[in-house]
């Protein structure tokens, strides 16, 4: 059990006027626990939940399936267990939480997770209850990781780089995106990984295809290869993206990407605490309009427990606040990404990268691969 993180939060509810929280979805359970439920993510209605207290207490709420895996993961935290098909798990965490002395309680929940079904029975069973929607703070407090959650995106970040880079190493022409994709996953796990998600493997005319995975293509000289994997352990996620090209350079591809090198370490000048989102991301924008590159919606964004998180260095709404900015803060952890799908070649480059926002600036924390040049695969 993770007691800073519900530390925090505890404070964090005090501040809103809240007795209690309950993290809903398998992202905010780990954010608490420090583990995913295996099968949360893949079955909905197989509720686990953390609900901490003003008084920073923890008490878990989970189904019989995962009973043995909360236990071995959080021995000693006070759990309730539901049956997944005799049960109504609303009246059980109903239950759970009269017993918690919440029975008149003003509870925050992630409205924006649980079922309106659910929320509704819940509701009816608990009338005394006033609920409020707490994704929005949950997400404000992991903005700013701990230093356990940075040492882990270090980690992560190593891990997803050095898996890419050794298997772009191991590959030649005339091998397959497939064969590019038996490295990388493999690589990823002997690194250390539990696993991953979202696999990019897009080669030639492919590469221009923002997330794809691998196919049967066989790699041929000229051709540029985007890959990008995303690492994870205990939830927690680092997103690396290298571009390399086989044997030689197409026309174009040499001079696009010192102009996306040049956009990396731009960022990486700019972002510091006090840095406006916004004013990163039009910057990057000016840079790629010197090579009439076309524009995307932003740059980069707020990682961790998801794959994408506030803040965004872009115009995407922050929190859902349509035009807003928000400023960057030391202790954020940024996943950023100079790119062009359509550069009018014929082929798309990527090179996205992690780094932390420092008390005196940002640190690459994605650092295995010298991308300042395109990767080759011989």
């Amino acid at each position: 059990m993770r007691d800073d993180i519900a530390q925090r939060q505890a404070k964090a509810m005090v501040a809103a006027g809240l007795d209690a929280m309950i993290s809903c979805s398998p992202e905010n359970f780990a954010y608490v626990t420090g583990f995913v439920v295996p099968s949360q993510p893949l079955i909905r209605h197989r509720h686990a939940m953390a609900i901490v207290q003003a008084s920073g207490a923890v008490a878990l709420f989970g189904v019989d399936m995962e009973s043995s895996t909360i236990a071995r993961n959080a021995p000693g935290v006070p759990t309730t267990i539901w049956a997944e098909f005799s049960d109504d798990a609303m009246l059980v965490l109903a239950a759970q939480l009269a017993e918690l002395g919440l029975a008149r309680g003003r509870i925050g929940i992630e409205l924006d997770y649980l079922p309106a079904g659910d929320f509704m029975r819940l509701q009816a069973a608990l009338p005394g209850v006033s609920f409020s929607a707490c994704e929005g703070i949950l997400a404000r407090l992991r903005q700013l990781k701990t230093p356990d959650e940075q040492a882990l995106l270090r980690r992560l970040s190593r891990i997803a780089d050095q898996a890419i880079t050794d298997a772009i190493g191991a590959v030649k022409a005339g091998d397959t995106e497939m064969d590019i994709a038996a490295h990388l996953t493999r690589n990823v796990y002997e690194l250390g990984a539990e696993h991953f998600k979202l696999m990019i493997v897009a080669t030639g005319e492919r590469s221009q295809l923002p997330n794809v995975g691998p196919t049967a293509r066989r790699l041929v000289r000229g051709d540029v290869c985007r890959v990008e994997i995303f690492a994870v352990i205990g939830g927690y996620q680092a997103g690396v993206c290298r571009t390399a090209v086989v044997q030689e350079a197409p026309e174009m591809a040499e001079e696009i990407w010192a102009h996306l090198v040049a956009c990396k370490y731009q960022i990486l000048e700019m972002v510091k605490p006090g840095a406006s989102c916004r004013a990163i991301y039009d910057a990057f924008i000016a840079k790629l309009e010197e090579m009439k590159l076309p524009p995307i919606s932003f740059v980069g964004h707020g990682i961790g427990l998801h794959l994408h998180e506030d803040p965004y260095l872009g115009v995407t709404p922050i929190l859902g606040k349509p035009g807003s900015d928000a400023v960057l803060e030391a202790g954020m952890v940024l996943g950023f990404e100079p790119l062009c799908y359509r550069t009018g070649y014929g082929y798309g480059m990527q090179n996205k990268d992690m780094l932390l926002v420092t008390e005196n600036g940002a640190e690459l924390i994605s650092d295995y691969a010298n991308t300042d040049k395109l990767l080759v695969i011989r």
